[in-house]
């Protein structure tokens, strides 16, 4: 995998792209956010309330929050409310399974077969071939039916078609495998691990053990889904953390390296939908893919090594490292209603368009 921009280099990078920034001593919440004028990081007010009108006009959204050199530069709507992440949860644990990688626990060249992993009617010879390193890129070539919906499976080939490895499909019997997988080598329970490796670490003021549940149909597969449930403000603090370079405060959480790998390029953009009739789907595509991170693959500075967690009906993480910005999203779907990639990627636009150049 290639090796991503140093967060020393992309500072700098920033500090060139745009020569009005100041660039501020790196702080952390303690336990609050602090909170900033827009203006000592550099953005437009004027522009940031056009996005809190776009907002309050075309979305739905329940919180948002956008950090920007550790400080709060910009909140919307409710914070503190706890609810589903969705998909965001494939890139903590992308997150956790660094640790349990390099002290040797987790070997990403070990196949399903070795490990034992069959699902419901079983899994072909070919499939079991796929290693714990294709299912963290969606790469596994198993397309074996999920437990729960939300990723791409109306595309998948036909079973047996596609060697581990060779072909990306965002597939969550990919994902989920992946749960399992560390679950059953590091003998922690997902929620607990991330208690103990993130949520404490990183002081998060609103999670709760109690809250996380897993679901999915296991009458389809055998392996569930692990969604989680946070706060707006604790979202932030998973983008700050990788922002960061998995330091938080005096204590390395994550390691730089481990980091670096997760949001570096496996698939690239023209390898995302390369299958016949998904034409448009590759046109309108913006990004690549790491381990369970999409990378933005835009034509834009303010988007340079800028990396996103995305989750169903309005659940995102995204890190601009250019800007030194993290912003969080969320909705709550048991209020029915939802915020598209679409609709979020405009507020997106119009976030990083207040950065006075």
């Amino acid at each position: 995998m290639k090796k991503l921009l140093s967060f020393t280099t992309l500072t700098l990078f920033a500090a060139l792209a745009f020569p009005a920034a100041t660039l501020h001593a790196q702080v952390y919440p303690s336990p609050d956010w602090p909170k900033a004028d827009p203006a000592k990081h550099g953005f437009d007010v004027k522009k940031l309330e056009a996005a809190r009108n776009h907002i309050k006009k075309t979305m739905h959204t329940t919180g948002l929050i956008v950090v920007v050199g550790g400080e709060s530069i910009f909140e919307h709507g409710n914070l503190t409310r706890v609810s589903y992440l969705a998909s965001c949860r494939k890139s903590v644990l992308a997150m956790l399974y660094g640790k349990w990688v390099e002290n040797g626990a987790i070997d990403l060249s070990r196949t399903l077969g070795e490990l034992g992993i069959d699902d419901i009617g079983g899994l072909l010879p070919i499939e079991k071939q796929a290693t714990i390193g294709h299912l963290i890129t969606a790469r596994s070539g198993v397309y074996h039916d999920a437990s729960n919906p939300g990723d791409d499976a109306e595309n998948r080939p036909a079973r047996g078609s596609k060697k581990p490895g060779s072909y990306f499909l965002y597939n969550n019997w990919d994902f989920n495998a992946a749960g399992a997988v560390f679950e059953q080598l590091t003998k922690q329970n997902i929620y607990k691990a991330f208690r103990e490796q993130i949520a404490l670490p990183v002081e998060m003021q609103d999670f709760d053990l109690k809250n996380q549940k897993k679901g999915g149909n296991l009458k389809k597969s055998r392996f569930p889904a692990y969604h989680f449930y946070l706060s707006t403000r604790d979202m932030a603090r998973i983008g700050y953390l990788m922002l960061r370079d998995g330091k938080w405060k005096d204590k390395q959480v994550i390691s730089p390296e481990w980091k670096a790998k997760i949001i570096s390029v496996v698939t690239p953009k023209a390898a995302m939908y390369p299958s016949p009739g998904s034409e448009a789907r590759a046109k309108n595509n913006i990004f690549e893919y790491g381990c369970m991170w999409w990378l933005f693959k835009v034509d834009d500075p303010a988007y340079a090594g800028a990396y996103t967690a995305r989750g169903a009906v309005g659940q995102f993480i995204t890190v601009l490292p250019a800007l030194d910005m993290v912003v969080a999203h969320k909705t709550d779907p048991a209020d029915g209603k939802s915020v598209a990639w679409g609709q979020y990627y405009t507020l997106l636009k119009m976030l990083t368009a207040a950065k006075i150049k």
